[in-house]
């Protein structure tokens, strides 16, 4: 993970929830972390990562998310295993 995804993953678990995450962030910091991502239909996001699963919705019109769907992404994170006071190599997780 570069430092911009370790940015967001501070962001993603900072006190209060921020409100303005952007979504594409949020998948890149997925991305590097090696997570599986798919389209479903229409807005619908289907991701894997160390065997956790979960389907989330990109945020429209905005491009921001809800500070629930950045809790829920924070939880799957935590399930995956990754956390912001880890160490990440370049290569992912």
């Amino acid at each position: 993970m570069n430092r911009r995804h370790q940015h967001t993953l501070a962001r993603i678990f900072a006190s209060p929830t921020p409100a303005d995450l952007r979504w594409s962030e949020i998948e890149a910091l997925l991305r590097a972390a090696g997570a599986d991502i798919s389209e479903g239909a229409g807005s619908r996001v289907r991701v894997a990562l160390g065997g956790v699963r979960a389907v989330s919705y990109r945020p429209q019109p905005s491009p921001e998310t809800t500070r629930g769907a950045v809790r829920a992404v924070r939880d799957f994170l935590a399930a995956a295993g990754i956390r912001p006071d880890q160490e990440y190599d370049h290569a992912g997780v």
